[in-house]
This record gives structure tokens, sequence and C-alpha cells, in this order.
């Protein structure tokens, strides 16, 4: 009876680490999707921009004004450059230049595992580099959400942004992890954190500090304007305001009365719309002043 449950026991427990197994490789594995322009009511340009020699990102360019400004959207895991389209529809509508792409292992653009900012801060660097080229003489400007703005903080070299705007951004890798574990199995779900840490840690073949923004922030050299939500169960406020205290100056923070974690601009509408466009005129349109 004894060697029977102890069978079971030890099947359970076999099963239990073949499912986190399974789970680290769904964390990991690629978001692919097909992104049409007909679903587009604005005049884009397709563009592919190479990355490294394995990697390319394609992605959307909408042209505004001269003198007006350059913008890079990022959007969150898995998802697309579609998140981020009504963002580029005001920001055209204020002249202002918008490029908006797919993330690696995102979308369309090339990748076989999502890597939680460190392949994806690469296409970041290299869409910032081709605004630079395409608008020579312009500010530039980066809105990022969730693991797009993480890619933002966790470039390795200085983008030199003229104004940088962070939705829902973790602190750390682990928090990250901790805050969804414990959404999916309550208060229960951390006692699975190492586990899950170590399987990142595996298939991405990383130190998991590289992946924590906050070990960053205070590089980013750039205004920066903080935005989370108040019912933000991946990211808390207390996590945004960590990451506020961290940065460099200028700084601002908004906190979002009522959000989640996705599509602040779907949640807070015509104020998400001013914020922004006073956060970025004041640091895109200084020629204006």
């Amino acid at each position: 009876m004894l060697r029977k449950i102890a069978i079971q026991i030890l099947a359970g427990l076999i099963a239990i680490l073949l499912g986190i197994f399974a789970i680290g490789a769904l964390l990991t594995g690629p978001a692919p999707s097909a992104v049409s322009t007909l679903s587009v009511d604005l005049p884009v340009e397709s563009i592919e921009i190479p990355v490294t020699d394995d990697s390319t990102v394609h992605g959307w360019l909408c042209y505004g004004e001269p003198g007006g400004g350059a913008v890079l959207l990022v959007h969150s895991i898995r998802s697309n450059r579609l998140e981020m389209l009504s963002r580029a529809r005001v920001l055209k509508d204020q002249g202002y230049s918008v490029l908006f792409f797919d993330l690696y292992a995102h979308g369309e653009s090339t990748g076989e595992e999502i890597t939680f900012g460190l392949r994806e801060s690469e296409g970041v660097a290299a869409a910032v580099t081709f605004l630079r080229k395409t608008f020579p003489n312009e500010p530039i400007g980066a809105i990022g959400a969730s693991l797009g703005a993480a890619a933002i903080v966790l470039a390795k070299q200085d983008l030199k942004l003229d104004a940088v705007i962070l939705e829902s951004l973790h602190p750390t890798i682990e928090e990250a992890i901790d805050n969804r574990l414990k959404l999916h199995f309550g208060n229960y779900g951390s006692m699975l954190l190492p586990v899950m840490l170590a399987q990142l840690s595996f298939y991405l073949d990383t130190d998991m500090n590289k992946l924590s923004p906050i070990t960053q922030i205070n590089d980013l050299n750039s205004p920066v304007l903080f935005i989370s939500g108040t019912r933000d169960g991946h990211t808390t406020q207390s996590e945004t305001e960590r990451l506020y205290a961290a940065a460099r100056t200028p700084k601002e923070i908004w906190i979002v009365p009522g959000a989640g974690h996705f599509n602040m601009h779907g949640y807070a509408g015509r104020e998400y719309e001013r914020r922004i466009i006073d956060f970025l005129s004041r640091y895109l349109r200084r020629m204006d002043d």
C-alpha cells in the first residue's frame, strides 16, 4: 500500500515537472501572425529593417509633417504592430512621423523564441537607427507597452531618444513572472517561481538580471513618462513607483485609476491622448518654443 502511494506521489511530481517544462517552452515560444495593410486606415509604407545576420523586423512607416518629429511604437508580448495602430493615428494627426513594427519572434518579424527583451531590444535599437537615417534632423521619441517598454530600456546602446513613454513596465523579470503565477495559481504560485526562472534561464541561456529593466533604467538618458494602472496585477503600482524612483530626471509618472495591464489608450481614451501629446510636445517640439 505504501509503495503504491509512493509511486503515485512520484508520478504526480514527475507530471508537475513535465508540466513546468512545458510552460517554459510555451513562455518562450514565438508568436507569429500575418499583419495586413487592409486593416490599416493610415497611409503606411511597409518596411524591413535588418537587425543581425539572422534577424529582420517588419513594420510600417507613416510620414508626418517635416519638422514634426518621429515616434517609435513598440507593442506588448504575444501581440504585433496592430496593437499600436490607434496610437499611430493620434500621433499622425499631430504631425508626427510614426514607425511601428513587430518585435523579434512576433508578428511577421523573424525569430524562434521570445526572449523578454534580450533580442527584442536589438530590434528597437535597429528601428531607432533606421529613424535617424530616414529623418536625420528630427527629434525622436518612443512609446513602449509592457515587453515593448522593456525592450526600450534593455537596449545595450544609448538610444539617445528625446522622449520615452513606458507603459505597464515591470521592474524585474522575477516580479513579472511571480505576479503572473499568482494571477493563475493564487499565492501558491510563488512556489513555482524558482523553477520557472531556472526554466527561462535554460531556454534563453542568459542571466535573469539582464532581463530586469530596473537595473538599467538609470542608463536611459531621456525624459521619461511612466504609465501604469491601479488594477494592474501583472505590474503593480508600487513596482512602477520603484522604477520611477530609480530613473533619472526629467521624469513623470501617471497612475491611471481603474486601469489594468493592457492597452492604456483603449482604457483612458482622450485623457491618455492629452497626456502623451503634452509630454511629447514638450521634448519633440522644442524648436517651436
